[in-house]
Protein backbone atom coordinates (compact mmCIF):
# COMPACT_ATOMS: atom_id res chain seq x y z
CA UNK A 1 0.00 0.00 0.00
CA UNK A 2 1.56 3.22 -1.15
CA UNK A 3 1.57 6.68 0.68
CA UNK A 4 -0.42 8.27 -2.10
CA UNK A 5 -3.20 5.69 -1.33
CA UNK A 6 -3.17 5.94 2.67
CA UNK A 7 -3.44 9.74 2.98
CA UNK A 8 -7.38 8.89 3.38
CA UNK A 9 -6.96 7.28 6.56
CA UNK A 10 -6.16 9.18 10.12
CA UNK A 11 -2.58 9.76 10.46
CA UNK A 12 -1.14 9.78 14.07
CA UNK A 13 1.39 10.92 15.94
CA UNK A 14 4.41 9.32 15.58
CA UNK A 15 8.03 9.23 16.99
CA UNK A 16 11.74 10.38 16.77
CA UNK A 17 12.19 7.99 13.90
CA UNK A 18 11.13 8.13 10.39
CA UNK A 19 8.07 5.98 10.52
CA UNK A 20 4.45 7.24 9.56
CA UNK A 21 1.20 5.76 11.53
CA UNK A 22 -2.11 5.85 10.21
CA UNK A 23 -5.03 4.35 11.90
CA UNK A 24 -7.39 2.09 10.10
CA UNK A 25 -10.45 0.59 11.24
CA UNK A 26 -9.18 -2.21 13.16
CA UNK A 27 -5.19 -1.89 12.85
CA UNK A 28 -2.21 0.56 12.51
CA UNK A 29 -0.65 1.27 9.42
CA UNK A 30 3.01 1.43 9.96
CA UNK A 31 4.60 3.27 6.75
CA UNK A 32 8.42 3.29 6.24
CA UNK A 33 10.54 3.73 2.84
CA UNK A 34 13.37 5.03 4.48
CA UNK A 35 15.29 2.81 6.18
CA UNK A 36 12.49 0.27 6.09
CA UNK A 37 14.47 -2.60 7.00
CA UNK A 38 15.14 -1.68 10.48
CA UNK A 39 11.53 0.24 11.23
CA UNK A 40 9.28 -2.53 9.73
CA UNK A 41 11.13 -6.07 9.23
CA UNK A 42 13.11 -5.40 12.75
CA UNK A 43 10.40 -4.27 14.44
CA UNK A 44 8.35 -6.82 13.98
CA UNK A 45 10.94 -9.57 14.44
CA UNK A 46 11.48 -8.00 18.05
CA UNK A 47 8.07 -7.98 18.77
CA UNK A 48 7.55 -11.48 17.87
CA UNK A 49 10.38 -12.86 20.23
CA UNK A 50 8.41 -10.28 22.93
CA UNK A 51 5.00 -12.44 22.18
CA UNK A 52 6.46 -15.62 22.29
CA UNK A 53 7.47 -15.02 25.57
CA UNK A 54 4.41 -13.24 26.89
CA UNK A 55 6.16 -10.31 26.78
CA UNK A 56 2.87 -8.00 25.38
CA UNK A 57 3.72 -6.21 22.37
CA UNK A 58 1.97 -5.24 18.83
CA UNK A 59 0.91 -8.17 16.78
CA UNK A 60 1.23 -8.30 12.53
CA UNK A 61 -1.61 -8.61 10.92
CA UNK A 62 -0.49 -7.79 7.23
CA UNK A 63 2.72 -8.23 5.61
CA UNK A 64 3.24 -5.47 3.53
CA UNK A 65 6.86 -5.12 3.28
CA UNK A 66 7.39 -5.14 -0.40
CA UNK A 67 5.03 -1.87 -0.46
CA UNK A 68 7.01 -0.31 2.42
CA UNK A 69 4.38 -1.04 5.11
CA UNK A 70 2.74 -3.43 7.34
CA UNK A 71 -0.29 -3.77 9.48
CA UNK A 72 -0.21 -3.97 13.49
CA UNK A 73 -2.70 -4.31 16.63
CA UNK A 74 -4.04 -1.19 16.73
CA UNK A 75 -3.16 -0.86 21.07
CA UNK A 76 -5.59 2.28 21.52
CA UNK A 77 -4.54 6.10 22.53
CA UNK A 78 -4.01 5.41 26.25
CA UNK A 79 0.30 6.16 27.03
CA UNK A 80 1.50 4.61 30.47
CA UNK A 81 3.10 8.31 30.31
CA UNK A 82 -0.78 10.01 30.63
CA UNK A 83 -2.48 7.50 33.08
CA UNK A 84 0.41 8.10 35.70
CA UNK A 85 -0.42 10.20 38.56
CA UNK A 86 0.55 9.99 42.62
CA UNK A 87 -1.81 7.78 43.44
CA UNK A 88 -0.76 5.05 41.15
CA UNK A 89 2.66 5.64 39.88
CA UNK A 90 4.46 3.50 42.13
CA UNK A 91 1.94 0.63 41.67
CA UNK A 92 2.54 1.13 37.94
CA UNK A 93 6.01 1.21 38.09
CA UNK A 94 6.53 -2.09 40.03
CA UNK A 95 4.25 -4.05 36.78
CA UNK A 96 6.59 -2.29 34.45
CA UNK A 97 10.23 -3.60 36.67
CA UNK A 98 8.04 -7.26 36.73
CA UNK A 99 8.11 -6.73 32.66
CA UNK A 100 11.98 -5.84 32.86
CA UNK A 101 12.36 -9.05 34.63
CA UNK A 102 11.16 -11.02 33.05
CA UNK A 103 13.39 -9.92 29.84
CA UNK A 104 15.74 -12.92 31.38
CA UNK A 105 13.43 -15.88 30.46
CA UNK A 106 13.84 -14.69 26.73
CA UNK A 107 16.55 -17.14 25.08
CA UNK A 108 15.76 -17.36 21.51
CA UNK A 109 16.68 -14.23 20.10
CA UNK A 110 15.84 -15.23 16.57
CA UNK A 111 12.91 -15.24 14.48
CA UNK A 112 11.49 -15.89 10.79
CA UNK A 113 11.14 -12.05 9.66
CA UNK A 114 8.82 -10.74 7.57
CA UNK A 115 10.95 -12.06 3.92
CA UNK A 116 11.23 -15.83 5.17
CA UNK A 117 14.46 -15.62 6.12
CA UNK A 118 16.01 -15.72 9.87
CA UNK A 119 17.18 -13.02 11.68
CA UNK A 120 18.97 -13.09 14.86
CA UNK A 121 19.25 -10.21 17.55
CA UNK A 122 22.54 -8.41 17.55
CA UNK A 123 24.89 -8.03 20.49
CA UNK A 124 25.98 -4.58 21.61
CA UNK A 125 29.33 -3.81 22.48
CA UNK A 126 31.74 -1.33 23.40
CA UNK A 127 31.99 0.23 20.15
CA UNK A 128 28.31 0.56 19.99
CA UNK A 129 28.32 2.25 23.18
CA UNK A 130 31.16 4.77 22.66
CA UNK A 131 29.62 5.99 19.20
CA UNK A 132 26.13 6.37 20.78
CA UNK A 133 27.87 8.44 23.34
CA UNK A 134 30.04 10.20 20.93
CA UNK A 135 27.08 11.86 19.28
CA UNK A 136 27.12 14.05 21.85
CA UNK A 137 30.59 15.61 20.39
CA UNK A 138 29.31 15.12 17.05
CA UNK A 139 26.48 17.06 17.49
CA UNK A 140 25.73 18.75 20.88
CA UNK A 141 28.84 20.42 21.72
CA UNK A 142 29.20 22.44 17.98
CA UNK A 143 25.91 24.02 18.78
CA UNK A 144 25.60 24.38 22.33
CA UNK A 145 28.78 24.20 23.92
CA UNK A 146 32.11 26.09 21.75
CA UNK A 147 34.40 25.14 23.88
CA UNK A 148 33.63 21.51 24.17
CA UNK A 149 33.86 21.42 20.46
CA UNK A 150 37.58 22.41 20.26
CA UNK A 151 39.45 19.16 18.97
CA UNK A 152 41.03 18.91 22.19
CA UNK A 153 38.51 18.61 24.19
CA UNK A 154 36.33 16.53 21.91
CA UNK A 155 39.44 14.08 22.04
CA UNK A 156 39.97 14.24 25.62
CA UNK A 157 36.22 13.55 25.94
CA UNK A 158 36.30 10.69 24.02
CA UNK A 159 39.10 9.20 25.86
CA UNK A 160 37.38 9.47 29.04
CA UNK A 161 34.11 7.52 27.11
CA UNK A 162 36.11 4.82 26.65
CA UNK A 163 37.35 4.80 30.06
CA UNK A 164 33.99 4.86 31.75
CA UNK A 165 33.53 1.97 29.21
CA UNK A 166 36.04 -0.03 30.05
CA UNK A 167 35.01 -0.12 33.54
CA UNK A 168 31.52 -2.03 32.53
CA UNK A 169 31.55 -4.65 34.52
CA UNK A 170 28.35 -7.09 33.79
CA UNK A 171 28.13 -9.23 30.28
CA UNK A 172 26.13 -8.66 27.64
CA UNK A 173 23.92 -10.95 28.31
CA UNK A 174 20.19 -10.19 28.34
CA UNK A 175 17.27 -8.70 25.85
CA UNK A 176 17.83 -5.36 26.31
CA UNK A 177 14.81 -3.28 24.96
CA UNK A 178 17.15 0.19 24.76
CA UNK A 179 14.06 2.57 24.75
CA UNK A 180 12.48 1.38 27.96
CA UNK A 181 10.50 4.28 29.43
CA UNK A 182 6.90 4.91 30.20
CA UNK A 183 6.49 6.81 26.65
CA UNK A 184 6.81 3.42 24.43
CA UNK A 185 4.35 1.99 26.69
CA UNK A 186 0.75 1.46 26.06
CA UNK A 187 -2.11 0.73 28.22
CA UNK A 188 -5.02 -1.71 26.81
CA UNK A 189 -7.05 -4.31 28.77
CA UNK A 190 -5.40 -3.76 31.73
CA UNK A 191 -1.90 -4.85 30.35
CA UNK A 192 1.10 -2.90 29.46
CA UNK A 193 2.16 -3.20 25.96
CA UNK A 194 5.97 -2.32 24.56
CA UNK A 195 6.38 -0.60 21.32
CA UNK A 196 9.36 1.03 19.45
CA UNK A 197 11.15 -1.78 19.96
CA UNK A 198 13.45 -1.97 16.94
CA UNK A 199 16.35 -1.12 18.46
CA UNK A 200 16.79 -3.76 21.07
CA UNK A 201 19.84 -5.92 21.52
CA UNK A 202 21.49 -8.61 23.72
CA UNK A 203 23.15 -5.84 26.17
CA UNK A 204 24.21 -4.82 29.83
CA UNK A 205 21.22 -5.98 32.71
CA UNK A 206 21.49 -2.29 33.93
CA UNK A 207 20.67 -0.60 30.84
CA UNK A 208 16.85 -1.07 30.67
CA UNK A 209 16.34 -0.11 34.02
CA UNK A 210 18.57 3.45 33.83
CA UNK A 211 16.62 3.98 30.38
CA UNK A 212 13.19 3.37 33.01
CA UNK A 213 14.77 5.70 36.29
CA UNK A 214 16.59 8.42 34.44
CA UNK A 215 13.85 8.79 31.56
CA UNK A 216 14.23 12.20 30.19
CA UNK A 217 10.65 12.72 29.29
CA UNK A 218 9.18 11.90 32.81
CA UNK A 219 10.60 13.45 36.12
CA UNK A 220 10.62 11.18 39.17
CA UNK A 221 11.57 12.16 42.34
CA UNK A 222 14.87 11.08 43.79
CA UNK A 223 13.21 8.74 46.50
CA UNK A 224 11.01 7.44 44.07
CA UNK A 225 14.11 6.51 42.00
CA UNK A 226 15.64 4.99 45.00
CA UNK A 227 12.26 3.03 45.25
CA UNK A 228 12.25 1.80 41.86
CA UNK A 229 15.71 0.51 41.76
CA UNK A 230 15.31 -1.16 45.51
CA UNK A 231 12.18 -2.96 43.56
CA UNK A 232 14.22 -4.13 40.41
CA UNK A 233 17.18 -5.52 43.34
CA UNK A 234 14.85 -6.88 45.56
CA UNK A 235 13.34 -9.37 42.48
CA UNK A 236 16.56 -9.86 41.11
CA UNK A 237 18.73 -11.32 44.39
CA UNK A 238 21.02 -13.20 42.78
CA UNK A 239 22.68 -10.12 40.61
CA UNK A 240 25.89 -9.13 42.01
CA UNK A 241 24.28 -5.49 43.60
CA UNK A 242 27.95 -3.50 43.66
CA UNK A 243 28.73 -4.17 39.53
CA UNK A 244 25.28 -3.76 38.92
CA UNK A 245 25.05 -0.45 40.23
CA UNK A 246 28.77 0.83 38.62
CA UNK A 247 26.88 -0.41 35.34
CA UNK A 248 23.85 1.45 35.80
CA UNK A 249 25.72 4.61 36.83
CA UNK A 250 28.12 4.49 33.33
CA UNK A 251 25.04 3.50 31.57
CA UNK A 252 22.73 6.34 32.50
CA UNK A 253 25.53 8.69 31.78
CA UNK A 254 26.77 7.18 28.60
CA UNK A 255 22.85 7.07 27.49
CA UNK A 256 22.13 10.65 28.51
CA UNK A 257 25.02 12.17 27.01
CA UNK A 258 23.71 10.01 23.86
CA UNK A 259 20.41 12.09 24.31
CA UNK A 260 21.87 15.03 24.28
CA UNK A 261 23.36 14.21 20.69
CA UNK A 262 20.66 13.05 19.31
CA UNK A 263 17.81 15.72 20.52
CA UNK A 264 20.02 18.31 19.16
CA UNK A 265 20.07 16.20 15.72
CA UNK A 266 16.37 16.21 15.69
CA UNK A 267 15.94 19.71 16.11
CA UNK A 268 19.11 20.96 14.02
CA UNK A 269 18.87 18.09 10.77
CA UNK A 270 15.00 16.94 10.95
CA UNK A 271 13.76 20.41 12.14
CA UNK A 272 12.00 18.38 15.33
CA UNK A 273 12.27 21.43 17.86
CA UNK A 274 10.44 19.60 20.74
CA UNK A 275 12.74 17.36 21.48
CA UNK A 276 14.90 20.21 23.18
CA UNK A 277 12.80 20.94 25.87
CA UNK A 278 14.00 17.98 27.14
CA UNK A 279 18.04 18.82 27.19
CA UNK A 280 18.11 20.77 30.65
CA UNK A 281 16.11 17.48 32.57
CA UNK A 282 18.91 15.54 30.74
CA UNK A 283 21.92 17.40 32.27
CA UNK A 284 20.13 17.81 35.91
CA UNK A 285 20.37 13.70 35.25
CA UNK A 286 23.84 13.49 34.41
CA UNK A 287 24.67 15.71 37.36
CA UNK A 288 22.93 13.55 39.95
CA UNK A 289 24.50 9.98 38.47
CA UNK A 290 28.31 12.00 38.29
CA UNK A 291 27.60 13.99 41.58
CA UNK A 292 30.07 12.32 44.51
CA UNK A 293 31.27 9.55 41.97
CA UNK A 294 35.08 9.48 41.95
CA UNK A 295 34.91 7.62 38.24
CA UNK A 296 33.00 10.47 36.96
CA UNK A 297 35.64 13.11 38.16
CA UNK A 298 37.64 13.26 35.08
CA UNK A 299 34.22 13.49 32.84
CA UNK A 300 32.57 16.62 35.53
CA UNK A 301 36.07 18.26 34.94
CA UNK A 302 36.10 18.41 31.41
CA UNK A 303 32.65 18.65 30.55
CA UNK A 304 32.68 22.01 33.56
CA UNK A 305 35.36 23.36 31.21
CA UNK A 306 38.26 23.36 34.57
CA UNK A 307 40.84 22.32 32.72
Amino acid sequence: MEIVKIMNFKKIKGDASDREFYRLDNSILVYSKKNKYKNLLVYDCINKILNKYKIHAPKLIKNGYDKNSIQITDLGKKNIKNILNKNNRYKIYKKIIDILINFKKIKNIKTINLNGKYYRMKKYNHKDLYDEADLFNKWYTPYYNKKLAEPYKKKKIRKILNVLIKKIKLPNNIFVHRDFHVSNMMYKNKKIYLIDSQDAVIGNPAYDLASLIDDVRYKLSNSLKKKIYSYFLQKNKKIDKKSFQNDFLILSVLRNLKILGIFTRLAKRDKKNNYLKFIPYTWKLIKLRTSDNKIFDELVSCLNDKN
